[in-house]
């Protein structure tokens, strides 16, 4: 029961990962900016994921 659950919560991060990485990929910043929010998200993937979505991301590309 709990590997089954582990890996249900890791496929959801992994989810939230790719999906921020695309959002930031898609963003208008500029690409050093880009690059550096990427590399936190792979880092550190919970901590990262929840910083760009929290303070990364532009006022334009939150509506976009």
């Amino acid at each position: 029961m709990i590997p089954t659950a582990i890996s249900i919560v890791g496929t959801v991060i992994l989810v939230l990962d790719v999906f921020a990485i695309i959002s930031v990929l898609m963003g208008s910043s500029g690409v050093m900016r880009k690059v550096l929010w990427i590399a936190l998200i792979l880092l550190l993937p919970i901590l990262g994921m929840g910083l760009y979505f929290l303070i990364g991301r532009n006022s334009a590309d939150a509506h976009a």
